[in-house]
Parts: structure tokens; sequence; C-alpha cells
């Protein structure tokens, strides 16, 4: 009887290791995500700000060898 708790003991202290590290790994993953949609939300910001104001008409496109 004693042998069978012991293993089970050893399987409880691997399986807490186990979710030790996976909640490790998600919360890392979870700041690199913050991180990212920061990233994206200024690219974003940075795209509007250079567009221009009114749209492009294609007769304004002219070739240069025109």
């Amino acid at each position: 009887m004693d042998q069978r708790i012991e293993g089970v003991e050893c399987k409880l202290m691997g399986i807490e290791d186990q979710v030790e590290t996976l909640n490790l790994t998600v919360f890392r993953q979870q700041q690199r995500i913050e991180r990212l949609e920061r990233q994206l939300a200024e690219l974003a910001q940075l795209v509007r700000s250079r567009e221009p104001e009114t749209p492009r008409r294609l007769e304004d496109d002219i070739p240069p060898h025109y």
C-alpha cells in the first residue's frame, strides 16, 4: 500500500511540474501576444497617418515617359 501511495505522490509531483511549466509557457505567450498586438496597432496607426487625405486618382499617375 505504501508503494502505491509513493507512486501516486511521484506522479503527482511530475504533473505539478508539468502544470507549472505549462503555466509559464502560457504566461510568456500571452506577453508576446500583447506585445505583438501593440506593435500591430502602432503599424496600423503609422499606415493611416501616411495615407493621403484625399484618394488618389488613376489619372494623376502619369508614367514618367510621357
